[in-house]
């Protein structure tokens, strides 16, 4: 047994499975490795090898129930997925949007929506993607633009969204749209639909992006779109309260990634450090190389025990809203720690893509800045959990 190992298996890993579920992740995951995905991106392709093997294996049905084909697990063993997957090498941004659109569908969706799409999602035979962000809304959701009409037939979508991950591959969208109008605070109520991607007056146009992932970003525009009446999830206006059943998840889920990038740096790192020898002393040998390196350690450490935390408290229907903004904050910023150390510890090797560091780059930035901004989890946290005023 590692000493990383050993450290978590008394810690985060509360269940008894755990331990054999990491190795057993770890195992199919590092079967592929980082040269595999490295290699499927730079063919802007698709790792649907990987994808397979892991709906094969039960793990893209963590979140869904046993009677619509998923495991009927929990967020804990979700979180152990997505990390080691991750720490192989293989940082999969569609795990992410699994957390979201599964657990709405689970919760909210008719019985029709969930026979449809849940047995789906959890054998990898088809993807839904999360259509939320717009270039006008930012952080505030209660701006979206984005509307619902209803009609004799079913509903007429209009609008645009920003930032919608991998809809290419996606057979359908779910979307959170306005339907009806804004109150006097300017609050508009919110709805969500299961919209199929082949809908006529749906146009994507590609972001170009510094992100050296597998899964597209797009804007997506909403063009007299009909859907019929069934594709609304539960009840009209309520889908503010209906997407955070998938909201807190995906920022569990966005540590989990960063956590896990964190330790295959911190891997190599270690392995470079120990192998590079400089007048006869490998580099890791010295404190100035070493220290760094520990420092970093304790930080991905810390950030992995939150965010277990933040996955139990939710499977036990708790309240995990300040837990995984914590999570995703903490894991954030020390993944770009330990990456960016790694990298300095390599030299220029660390810029070079094929020791597999310098590409991870941007996927751990990314969650500085989304699923939700630091900004606004520093503001959730000083008025929610400090009793500060309100600053927005």
């Amino acid at each position: 047994m590692t000493a990383d190992q050993m450290f978590f298996s008394g810690l985060a890993d509360t269940a008894d499975h755990h331990p054999d579920l990491r190795a057993s992740v770890s195992r199919l995951a590092g079967g592929f490795g980082r040269r595999y995905f490295q290699d499927v991106v730079a063919r802007g392709a698709q790792p649907v090898e990987l994808w397979q093997a892991l709906a094969d294996a039960g793990f893209l049905g963590a979140l869904i129930p046993e009677e619509y084909g998923g495991s009927g697990a929990g967020l804990a063993e979700l979180n152990i997925i997505i990390e080691e997957t991750a720490a192989q090498g293989c940082p999969l941004l569609s795990l992410v949007i699994q957390s979201i659109v599964a657990p709405i569908i689970a919760a909210h969706g008719s019985e029709k929506l969930k026979s449809e799409w849940l047995p789906a999602l959890a054998n990898g035979s088809r993807k839904m993607a999360f259509g939320i962000t717009e270039p006008d809304a930012g952080s505030n959701t209660h701006r979206i633009t984005t509307s619902a009409t209803r009609t004799e037939k079913g509903w007429v979508l209009n609008g645009t969204k920003y930032w919608t991950s991998n809809i290419d591959q996606s057979d359908a969208v779910l979307l959170v749209a306005r339907d009806g109008e804004p109150d006097a605070r300017g609050r508009a109520p919110l709805s969500l639909f299961v919209v199929p991607t082949n809908t006529p007056g749906i146009t994507m146009h590609p972001i170009e992006v510094a992100l050296r992932s597998t899964e597209k970003q797009f804007t997506v525009f909403y063009d007299n779109v009909e859907i019929a009446e069934d594709a609304i999830i539960g009840a009209r206006g309520e889908g503010l309260k209906q997407v955070f059943a998938g909201l807190n998840p995906e920022r569990v889920c966005a540590a989990a990634i960063n956590n896990g990038i964190a330790r295959f740096a911190l891997t190599k790192a270690s392995r470079f450090a120990n192998d590079r020898t400089v007048w006869k002393t490998p580099i890791g040998a010295h404190q100035g190389v070493a220290h760094p390196m520990a420092e970093a350690y304790i930080g991905v450490q810390g950030a992995r025990l939150l965010t277990a935390r933040a996955a139990q408290i939710s499977d036990q229907s708790g309240d995990a809203a300040e837990a995984a903004n914590m999570a995703k904050f903490l894991a954030a910023e020390t993944s770009l720690k330990a990456l960016d150390q790694a990298m300095q510890v390599h030299g220029g090797n660390g810029l070079a893509i094929e020791y597999g560091l310098a590409d991870l780059w941007f996927i751990a930035r990314l969650h500085r800045t989304a699923p939700v901004s630091r900004e606004m989890i520093l503001n959730h946290i000083a008025m929610h959990s400090m009793g500060l005023p309100r600053s927005y």
